[in-house]
């Protein structure tokens, strides 16, 4: 067993913005407190009043938008296969491909600390798919599947 495999890493918030793209507003993982290659992570995500969404999502009774929870599960399985299999370099494109199954079971509230637990169900060449859990408080709040594939360099002048 190799050691990638067999231990886990955290990657803090300057190393998620060397491996993604995304930038504020559109960031929304915070940390990953766990990795296992690209087996396994738990990003999470701080949710704070203070976040735009907010202001019309709903002033009265703010509630962290579902699909904002889905994308930070491709953020943090995105984050997972960039760390464990491009030596860390920001790849050229990776496209979003697939949600399935997705489930929303509570409200995310300013104050909550989103856990995003990814599992990867499997990899093929520059497709990988993810079973995602979103927890606050050891509760079940989101769930999905999602797939996405990552467009390196050499792969786009092969085809």
């Amino acid at each position: 067993m190799s050691d990638q495999g067999s231990t886990l890493e955290t990657i803090d918030i300057q190393r998620l913005m060397q491996l993604l793209p995304h930038r504020y507003p559109f960031l929304l993982v915070d940390r990953i407190i766990q990795a296992r290659g690209d087996e396994f992570g738990v990003g999470i995500k701080n949710v704070t009043i203070n976040e735009p969404q907010f202001t019309g999502h709903f002033p009265e009774r703010p509630v962290f938008p579902g699909v904002l929870l889905i994308e930070a599960m491709a953020q943090t399985a995105g984050a997972l296969c960039v760390n464990s299999r491009l030596g860390g370099a920001k790849p050229p494109l990776v496209y979003f491909m697939t949600i399935d199954k997705a489930k929303f079971r509570k409200p995310v509230v300013p104050g909550d600390r989103v856990e995003f637990h990814m599992t990867r169900i499997n990899q093929r060449r520059n497709i990988w798919w993810y079973q995602g859990k979103a927890m606050v408080d050891g509760a079940l709040v989101a769930e999905a599947e999602i797939s996405a594939m990552i467009i390196t360099e050499d792969a786009d002048k092969q085809g």
